[in-house]
């Protein structure tokens, strides 16, 4: 094998390896999402409803029709919520569970 098949064989090797990394880290975001929607959630979201507002569920549709698009969108929500929502600020609800939340509401409902 010359030097240039081995460099693109450790290209390939690494970028793979990135790849199974990256899957990874997502399946275990997601995985602590749910447990911390579950959590601090469900009680009012659960199924992805809403039983203050039912106008405003986490199904992608409702959240894209109120603006809610990213997880940027779902954190600040979290944080400075509207009327018969609970706030979640950081001491609470550490940022990186406010993350995990965000990302498992966008990839779930």
């Amino acid at each position: 094998m010359n030097n240039g098949n081995k460099l693109t064989t450790y290209l390939l090797a690494g970028t793979l390896g990135l790849i199974v990394a990256t899957g990874t880290t997502q399946a275990a975001t997601l995985q602590k999402g749910e447990v911390e929607f579950k959590e601090y959630c469900a009680s009012c979201h659960a199924d992805g409803g809403n039983i203050v507002n039912p106008a405003k569920t986490l199904s992608k549709k409702d959240r894209e029709m109120n603006g809610v698009k990213t997880a940027k969108d779902i954190i600040k929500i979290i944080r400075s919520p509207g009327e018969g929502m609970s706030m979640f600020d950081e001491k609470t609800l550490p940022e990186t569970e406010a993350g995990n939340i965000a990302e498992y509401i966008l990839k779930t409902f």
